[in-house]
């Protein structure tokens, strides 16, 4: 993991070689193949913001880059802007085409959620300014995905995103979180190509099928497993 002690000449260094295989030109693919995308995972915090990046085609996914923004201790008005400008900075560097942000819920402490919500809405407006589409998945909906169980804990994470994508070790929590939201958004769009391709409602939107604008019959033979849609 890239941890990045943010600063005022931090920027300018804030990926380093990590980077090199972002910036490489994808290899080339037959039409027939699915058409690859790059996402990028943010996992925002006031202390650290965890970021991934991975490329998604099909069902294969391929590891491109992962770390965290370390933000020092100041006011908050300072915090988040060394949060924006770090996330700016990733987003920039990534050539993503979309960004995945987790949904923060209330806790059982108030001012920490409040404090959380403060750096998620820095980071979603840093990745917006950047041009970025923005999806957002629950905790639930990420853990369900990766490992398959709702109450998954930080350490099975770290292991299954790291077989995933076949690291050689785990990556940290942050940026494991931030790579597992990645994912997550990789297997939700092929289980909505699946759904596609197995019926005539091709162009609806996640918000269309969440909307339960899928009739019963339209959905029959699709099931889900581990957070997937699966035909």
């Amino acid at each position: 993991m890239l941890a990045v002690p943010m600063g005022t000449a931090v920027l300018c260094a804030l990926i380093g070689s990590v980077w090199a295989r972002c910036s490489a030109t994808p290899d080339s693919f037959t039409p027939s193949e699915p058409r690859r995308m790059r996402i990028l995972g943010i996992d925002p915090g006031l202390n650290t913001t965890g970021y991934g990046v991975i490329d998604a085609q099909g069902q294969r996914l391929g590891y491109q880059a992962s770390g965290a923004i370390r933000i020092p201790k100041g006011t908050l008005p300072e915090r988040l802007k060394t949060l924006f400008d770090g996330v700016s900075e990733v987003a920039r560097q990534a050539g993503a085409e979309v960004a995945v942000v987790e949904i923060v819920f209330v806790n059982v402490n108030p001012q920490s959620t409040l404090l959380l919500g403060q750096a998620r809405g820095a980071a979603i407006a840093a990745l917006v300014a950047q041009g970025l589409p923005v999806v957002e998945y629950t905790a639930l909906q990420l853990k369900k995905s990766i490992v398959g169980y709702g109450r998954a804990s930080k350490s099975q994470i770290q292991e299954m995103v790291m077989r995933l994508l076949a690291l050689p070790g785990q990556p940290g929590p942050d940026a494991a979180d931030a790579l597992g939201l990645a994912i997550c958004h990789a297997h939700a769009q092929r289980g909505l190509a699946a759904l596609h391709r197995a019926s005539p409602t091709a162009g609806l939107s996640t918000a269309d099928v969440a909307s339960g604008k899928l009739s019963a019959a339209q959905l029959r033979g699709m099931r889900v497993r581990g957070g997937r849609l699966i035909g």
